[in-house]
């Protein structure tokens, strides 16, 4: 065995098993991407207050707890799809219309809405044909 093959004392031989990614990057413009659930849950409040409804207006009529639909408005909760249809639904809106106010709100695209909905919470909106 070669001086070069000998382990030291009290040195463990490192195998690395995959190659160390870089960090990744922050955005070219310095400016942090919201997350999934933030947009979605600010597209919920934003069309609830635009139609003046509660909470626990709409929360009962998706048959979810309030506590819950709050958590949602905010960010703090990942929901499923079927409670973000369900939210959907109580706004009287379809989980397509949901995701494509979220997605537009996330390129940064003018929000659209469903023609026809209540209020008129978003700036420079799109209306959607029916």
């Amino acid at each position: 065995m070669s001086s070069d093959e000998r382990q030291k004392p009290n040195e463990a031989r490192v195998i690395p098993l995959r190659p160390v990614k870089a960090a990744p990057r922050p955005p070219a413009d310095g400016v942090k991407e919201p997350l999934w659930r933030d947009v979605v849950g600010d597209v919920l409040r934003r069309e609830r207050l635009a139609q003046e409804r509660t909470l626990k207006d709409v929360a009962d009529a998706a048959r979810i707890s309030m506590p819950y639909l709050s958590e949602l408005e905010r960010g703090r909760k990942e929901a499923s799809s079927e409670v973000l249809a369900a939210a959907a639904h109580a706004l009287g809106l379809r989980l397509s219309d949901l995701l494509s106010l979220a997605q537009g709100r996330l390129a940064g695209l003018p929000r659209a809405r469903p023609a026809g909905t209540a209020g008129a919470a978003y700036q420079g909106e799109v209306r959607l044909a029916a």
